[in-house]
C-alpha cells in the first residue's frame, strides 16, 4: 500500500505518495489521487516534501528523488522527455512530440502529458500550446500559471494579461 503526506502550499493542499522506495504520485485538489494509500510519513516522503518546498520558495531548480510513474510504455517515454525540459523553459506539445520521435503525435503526447501522475517532479507544467497558450493541468491552469511564473517562464502574453 502507498504512503502519502500532505503539504499546504501557495498551490493549495498538495499530496505526495510513495510505494516501496519511489515517489509514485503528486496530487492536488481535483486531480487523480492514488487508489489506496495510508497517510503516513516516511524518510523519502519527508525528503520529497523538503525538495518541493524548496522549489516553491525558489531555492531549488532540480529534484533528486527516485520516481516511478505508472503508465504505458509510450506515457513513460513522454514523462522521461518531460524531465529533460530545463527549469524556466517552456516547449510546445509539438516540440515534445518531436522529442519522443513522434512528430505527428502531438495530441497523443498531450494526452500522455495530462496523465502524468507525478506533476511538478516530472514538470508537465512546462508544456504549453502553440503560441504559448496554457492548456490543461492536473491542478488547474491557474496552478500551471503560478508554477510558470515561479520559474520565470510564463509566456509573455499571459504575463501581460495579468498586469492589465
Amino acid at each position: 500500500m502507498k504512503q502519502a503526506i500532505f503539504l499546504d502550499t501557495f498551490l493549495g493542499r498538495v499530496g505526495i505518495a510513495q510505494e516501496d522506495d519511489a515517489i509514485t504520485n503528486v496530487f492536488f485538489r481535483g486531480s487523480v489521487r492514488p487508489d489506496a494509500f495510508v497517510e503516513e510519513s516516511t524518510s523519502l516522503l519527508e525528503k520529497a516534501a523538503r525538495q518541493l518546498q524548496e522549489y516553491l520558495e525558489g531555492e531549488r531548480k532540480e529534484f533528486d528523488l527516485p520516481l516511478r510513474p505508472q503508465g504505458t510504455e509510450f506515457q513513460r517515454q513522454v514523462w522521461q522527455a518531460l524531465r529533460q525540459i530545463p527549469y524556466g523553459t517552456t516547449i510546445t506539445y509539438g516540440q515534445l512530440a518531436r522529442m519522443v520521435g513522434r512528430p505527428s503525435a502531438a495530441r497523443a503526447v498531450g494526452q500522455a502529458n495530462g496523465r502524468n501522475p507525478i506533476s511538478i517532479f516530472i514538470p508537465c507544467h512546462r508544456v504549453v500550446g502553440a503560441a504559448g497558450v496554457l492548456r490543461g493541468y492536473a491542478g488547474g491552469t491557474e496552478q500551471k500559471k503560478k508554477l510558470l511564473h515561479l520559474e520565470g517562464a510564463l509566456p509573455q502574453q499571459l504575463g501581460k494579461e495579468k498586469e492589465r
